[in-house]
């Protein structure tokens, strides 16, 4: 997601530096893109206005923003940190509070869209934070994105993304049932589609993943990795304020019985194999 995102910046007359944990990637960016690569993320965020990361998960974040050779400890005071990572809303209140003790602005901005958004330039990003730190981030903020939302103080971006993650995991599991109900009916299956796509029944992931799905095509989009990943922290989240979210929590069983089948880095989508397949479900 980083890639594409840094390069809409560059793009967008940005001069950007680069740093990615695996150098090659860096290197590729560049060869690509222009701009430079740095050996460690606070040389690259040395001076820089803004500093912008987008990796896997809390542990991530905290490895490439916090300690001596962490992006924070080359910002200078003034400057702003936007982090673009699906993490806890935990995470984002500490590197609010940490960030703000060095001067440096912050917001919580995880985004929605997939691989294509970021591929061009459509984004939707969610964003916690200061306002006056969020108005000063828009700039920056449309280079990539098509819709960019402050949601309130730091945190607001990533409830409001557990909020997303909880709408499109059930989007998909009731897709993986209806689907696969119509192909053990004997239906044609593209008829279907089309007709359901034209009704209340339509969502992004019928126009979008239905023939896909149905052709057992898997291997591109948000991974079963990073979509269990993304419902542990819901999860997580609702338990600390004490909501109930039974049908997340049966869905993500869903995706760790895809992970224990070997599917990690299957589109998220290929829930439908526990419906479709005839070996059936596990439990």
């Amino acid at each position: 997601m980083g890639f594409p995102m840094a390069g809409h910046l560059a793009k967008a007359g940005h001069d950007v530096v680069v740093f990615n944990r695996s150098a090659d990637k860096a290197r590729r960016w560049v060869a690509q893109h222009g701009g430079r690569a740095a050996a460690t993320p606070r040389l690259a965020a040395e001076d820089a206005a803004f500093a912008l990361t987008c990796v896997g998960a809390d542990d991530d974040v905290r490895a490439v923003v916090l300690g001596d050779e962490g992006a924070l400890a080359g910002m200078r005071p003034g400057s702003t940190l936007i982090d673009h990572t699906t993490a806890s809303a935990a995470l984002a209140r500490e590197l609010h509070a940490i960030s703000a003790d060095r001067g440096v602005g912050f917001l919580d901005a995880p985004v929605s869209g997939g691989q294509a958004g970021a591929d061009n330039g459509v984004l939707t990003v969610m964003c916690g934070g200061d306002a006056e730190v969020f108005a000063r981030s828009r700039p920056v903020l449309d280079a990539y994105a098509r819709a960019v939302t402050h949601l309130g103080p730091a945190g607001s971006g990533q409830l409001t993304k557990m909020v997303n993650q909880i709408l499109c995991a059930a989007a998909i599991e009731g897709a993986s049932e209806a689907l696969a109900f119509g192909m053990k009916a004997g239906l044609d299956m593209d008829l279907v589609l089309d007709a359901v796509t034209k009704g209340a029944a339509n969502s992004w992931y019928l126009e979008n993943r239905g023939h896909t799905m149905v052709r057992d095509e898997f291997d591109f989009g948000f991974a079963v990795d990073w979509m269990r990943k993304d419902l542990r922290i819901c999860l997580d989240e609702a338990t600390r304020i004490g909501a109930d979210l039974p049908g997340t929590a049966a869905i993500e069983r869903l995706y760790a019985e895809l992970q224990a089948r070997g599917a990690n880095r299957a589109d998220a989508t290929a829930v439908i194999k526990l419906f479709r397949d005839d070996a059936g479900r596990g439990d």
